[in-house]
């Protein structure tokens, strides 16, 4: 397959799904994190690459969108282990972003959002740790969802952070994103219907003022379909000490996870990585219980406010993405930005999806949409009336 987006790190993998499954006739790509068996999955690193075996079986995941009848179509770049939220990759290039050429497509996930944004594939899976399918899914003006946490197996997955790790999807329909979700989510527990909206205020005063503007007949729109708003934060702390909460959490794990292999192996990586993974290494175990607290505080305070079927409301990310050719430390400092509104559903273990909503200084700004954990398919059917709204 040809690959102008430069999308793919395997372009020519296929394999097909299942005859007459509700995924027959789409086609899917994968982010080189997951198994596939036979294959050796890189993770965005040749030094990754190069220390693993060929996997033995094929991730719960992407075998169940093949049993559902999509048929694989290539494997997808990601950044260095999942560990970035840009999709530079210095071993493999950075994807074109279709929604925006001159603009970063987003990460980790960036591989799969360029493919189905680029039109290579109708559907693609990504993963989701601390923003990396809902950011590139604003950046390439997708619908992206991030699943409440533990919902989909993440067997077979490379981990970063197993405590906020989710399997995660692209599409550029609600429909085709509410198709996948039904071949990978287990039954909700909660409503089915949306019952009122939560507008972030604490989101919102992260965000550019531009894109504060835009936003505000967004929130008209949504008003007009799902009824008045209140107005209240997300997060029962300020934005940044959750974001630090989720750093500091985050980093910790990664230790547990990588630090061995870290050590054994001296991997090569990209600008800005090597430092990121080695002040990993250095975390102090005595930071992680007050950053545990905050957790606490932060996923009681979310499961109150959305109980009952509430959605919150904010900008997926506070500006518009940066652009290609901007230099790490501007890359560096957005992503930290972006990552104070994508923290709230890291931390809680709640769901929450990208709708393509706007554009500001002709790059797209998405709206999200977080529910209280559980209620993934109230989400998904959510995310189809605000798509209508905002077309009226």
């Amino acid at each position: 397959m040809s690959d102008a987006l430069n999308a793919f790190i395997d372009p020519d993998l296929v394999i097909p799904g299942a005859p007459g499954g509700p995924l027959a006739g789409l086609s899917v790509a994968v982010k080189d994190l997951y198994a596939i068996e036979g294959r050796v999955t890189g993770a965005g690193n040749p030094d990754w690459k190069r220390t693993h075996a060929p996997a033995s079986s094929t991730a719960t995941a992407v075998q169940a969108v093949l049993d559902a009848g999509a048929t694989l179509r290539g494997v997808t770049h990601t950044d260095e282990l999942a560990f970035s939220m840009n999709g530079r990759n210095h071993h493999y290039g950075t994807p074109v972003n279709a929604a925006a050429p001159d603009r970063i497509p987003g990460g980790s996930s960036n591989g799969s959002a360029s493919a189905v944004a680029g039109g290579a594939v109708e559907v693609a899976l990504g993963t989701d740790t601390g923003g990396s399918v809902r950011v590139p899914a604003s950046h390439c003006a997708l619908f992206g969802f991030r699943p409440t946490h533990g919902r989909i197996p993440t067997d077979g997955v490379v981990p970063l952070a197993p405590s906020f790790d989710t399997v995660g999807w692209f599409a550029r329909t609600p429909g085709y994103l509410a198709l996948l979700g039904e071949s990978l989510l287990l039954p909700d527990d909660s409503s089915t219907e949306v019952t009122g909206l939560l507008v972030a205020e604490d989101a919102f005063a992260e965000a550019d003022a531009e894109v504060r503007d835009a936003f505000a007949p967004i929130i008209a729109a949504l008003e007009q379909e799902f009824g008045p708003a209140r107005r209240g934060p997300i997060a029962a702390v300020p934005l940044a000490d959750a974001f630090e909460a989720t750093r500091l959490l985050t980093m910790g794990e990664i230790k547990r996870g990588h630090g061995d292999w870290i050590r054994a192996t001296n991997p090569s990586f990209g600008p800005g990585l090597a430092e990121r993974f080695q002040a990993a290494l250095d975390l102090p175990d005595e930071a992680l219980p007050p950053a545990q607290a905050i957790r606490d505080r932060v996923r009681a305070h979310l499961r109150g406010v959305l109980a009952g079927g509430v959605i919150a409301v904010l900008p997926t990310v506070p500006a518009p993405p940066p652009r290609r050719d901007d230099p790490d430390a501007v890359l560096e400092a957005y992503r930290f930005r972006a990552q104070r509104l994508t923290c709230p559903a890291g931390l809680s273990g709640a769901p929450q999806l990208n709708v393509p909503a706007v554009r500001v200084g002709g790059a797209p700004v998405g709206l999200g949409l977080v529910a209280a954990p559980g209620c993934d398919r109230l989400l998904l059917a959510a995310a189809a009336r605000a798509a209508f709204a905002l077309s009226r």
